[in-house]
């Protein structure tokens, strides 16, 4: 089964030779950031999930 990796920890993956891996934006909130608005925010989660999902089409 496919599967995509987000992750902070990107040298880990890459040394274990995962292929799809995506870089999250922080250890404590991977896929946001509590310091931008709620639309920016989305935004954000919008932009790595498309990235994410791109990584399985590749």
């Amino acid at each position: 089964m496919p599967a995509v990796l987000i992750t902070t920890l990107i040298s880990i993956p890459r040394a274990l030779k995962v292929n799809r891996v995506v870089p999250g934006v922080a250890i404590p909130h991977l896929l946001g950031n509590p310091t931008l608005s709620p639309d920016e925010e989305r935004a954000l989660r919008r932009q790595l999930v498309l990235q994410a999902l791109r990584a399985l089409q590749g």
